[in-house]
């Protein structure tokens, strides 16, 4: 029954497709206070595989602009690659899948999900790593340093891509 009704919810959500200048106030800030969520969620994951790192002495992390340099490059994949602009309206293909494995909209859906999931991954290891107290090895470091890395770089091209305007190979 719980199932259902969770469907039923699904179905009765505000999907948001309007443009900016049609939004009302409250909606304009809920989006910007979103976004500045989206941005501080994305610093702290690199915060956290920053620290990681500088925990196995490798000597890549140990200033200060080293770390806020991995802070605002996770920031920029979270607020680019998370909260990606609505997509075309016929970015869906028909029944049955004929030709290729989905439109454009599909592939930066794709970079943005496994990025977020890459990033998510080095940061959980990274905590939980800290927070018991472990002795960081060199390999692993460089492994999450490198998975977080190739996230945040996927979520910053996914968001790059979607915003990207499409060319019109009509007109030319």
């Amino acid at each position: 029954m719980a199932l259902i009704g969770c469907f039923w919810y699904v179905s009765w959500m505000i999907k948001r497709t309007d443009e900016w200048n049609t939004r009302s106030i409250i909606s304009r800030w809920a989006h910007v206070l979103e976004r500045i969520g989206l941005a501080l969620t994305g610093g702290s994951c690199g915060l956290f595989v920053a620290a990681h790192i500088a925990r196995a002495d490798i000597g890549l992390i140990g200033s200060a602009v080293a770390v806020m340099a991995m802070m605002l490059y996770g920031a920029a994949g979270f607020y680019l690659g998370v909260d990606l602009p609505p997509a075309p309206p016929d970015h869906r293909m028909h029944e049955p899948l004929r030709h290729g494995l989905g439109s454009r909209a599909d592939v930066v859906e794709l970079l943005s999900a496994a990025g977020t999931f890459l990033t998510a991954v080095a940061a959980v290891v990274s905590v939980s790593s800290i927070v018991m107290d472990e002795t960081a090895r060199v390999s692993t470091a460089i492994l999450v340093g490198t998975g977080w890395a190739i996230g945040a770089t996927m979520q910053i091209a996914a968001g790059i891509i979607a915003r990207m305007p499409l060319e019109d190979s009509a007109t030319s």
